[in-house]
């Protein structure tokens, strides 16, 4: 658990402490990574058999922690989360207007993407316009996650590259910017390169933190990812949610937010969380799971976003955590309940496809919703 300590702790954790970028350097404080508390409840024969432990914050646009459950700022890494405020130089700078991206395009700069057709010739199209091709990306290469996180069989034959990674329209993005900017392509994922100083600051920017207060850690996709209080990021997308009426980034935003919500497909993929949750949010929320059991999902109409950390990774702990808190934000209504219904994973089935357990989200969001 050493991802979630020390934990940086901003006021007095209660309801309605703001955690903007004015909140004064004396109210941050250091305190033991102990706060965490279970989320989702295994069952067996009626038994406990398995608890997934994490922590929830629940925060509005103007840094105010509203709800929580564990410690809402414990520290986490924030994975692919972070996808789209790295966006945010693109957009700041002017090189996506200057290169022409489309919101199809912009959308797949904040995907962590299944390697489909679509996602493959978005990412060829990024390029295309940056006068480069998929040699340039250091992402490296994997099976499609159209084929492993399906847990389906490859066909036999399959070809693929850097472009099928998950993350390849992060890094058509990172290298449009530098071929704008006038940046090396070759080293662009390097910490000291003036691309990735300028994502750090940005991000710091959009999440209200001093860049040293990150720790920063390398992702899969060997670009530089940082870690931050839960709260920190849930501010971030609540912000985004927030879009032209945020005061600092807000054209910025809502060019990615609605990119993100008119393109779900591109964010994720068949069968993903994040298609699903924005496809039911029906343009409202704003979806985004990251590796190793975190989510942030945001609500456009009102300006608030949550932050979910499952701290052993578990995904289908994850699913059933973010449809409690939906749940019990009552953010959704009958319909989208049912359409997101098989996200909680409430029966554990076997191999021969008998219930032989539940699973069940066992925490109380705390504080006045």
């Amino acid at each position: 658990m050493a991802a979630w300590g020390p934990v940086m702790l901003v006021g007095n954790g209660a309801k309605g402490v703001p955690l903007g970028p004015d909140c004064p350097v004396e109210m941050v404080r250091t305190v033991s990574p102990v706060e965490l508390t279970p989320l989702v409840e295994l069952t067996r024969g009626g038994h406990s058999e398995c608890l997934h432990f994490g922590a929830v914050a629940v925060v509005d646009r103007h840094g105010s922690v509203l709800v929580h459950a564990g410690n809402p700022h414990g520290v986490s890494f924030t994975r692919s989360t972070l996808k789209a405020l790295q966006a945010l130089p693109l957009l700041q700078s002017g090189a996506a207007k200057d290169l022409g991206l489309s919101q199809a395009e912009l959308a797949l700069l904040c995907a962590s993407h299944n390697g489909e057709p679509l996602h493959v010739q978005t990412a060829e199209s990024i390029l295309a316009k940056a006068g480069q091709d998929y040699r340039v990306l250091r992402c490296g290469c994997h099976v499609p996650g159209l084929f492993t996180l399906l847990d389906t069989a490859p066909p036999e034959g399959l070809v693929y590259d850097e472009r099928h990674h998950n993350c390849s329209g992060k890094h058509a993005g990172f290298v449009a910017m530098c071929v704008q900017q006038g940046w090396p392509i070759e080293d662009y994922t390097e910490p000291a390169h003036p691309l990735q100083r300028a994502v750090r600051a940005t991000v710091a920017r959009a999440v209200g933190m001093r860049e040293e207060d990150m720790p920063m850690g390398i992702d899969g996709c060997s670009a530089p990812n940082y870690a931050m209080p839960l709260a920190r990021l849930a501010y971030g997308y609540a912000r985004l949610a927030t879009g032209a009426a945020d005061t600092e980034f807000g054209d910025s935003f809502a060019l990615l937010g609605e990119a993100m919500t008119a393109h779900p497909d591109l964010v994720s993929g068949t069968g993903r969380n994040d298609l699903a949750l924005m496809r039911a949010g029906r343009g409202d929320w704003i979806s985004k799971i990251g590796a190793d059991g975190v989510q942030v999902v945001a609500s456009k109409s009102r300006s608030e976003a949550f932050a979910i950390k499952i701290s052993d990774g578990n995904k289908p702990a994850l699913y059933a955590a973010t449809i409690s808190v939906l749940e019990q934000l009552g953010w959704m209504d009958e319909v989208q309940a049912a359409e997101l219904d098989a996200w909680r994973g409430a029966d554990i089935l076997n191999a021969r496809g008998l219930r032989v357990g539940a699973r069940s989200a066992c925490f109380a969001l705390k504080g006045e919703i």
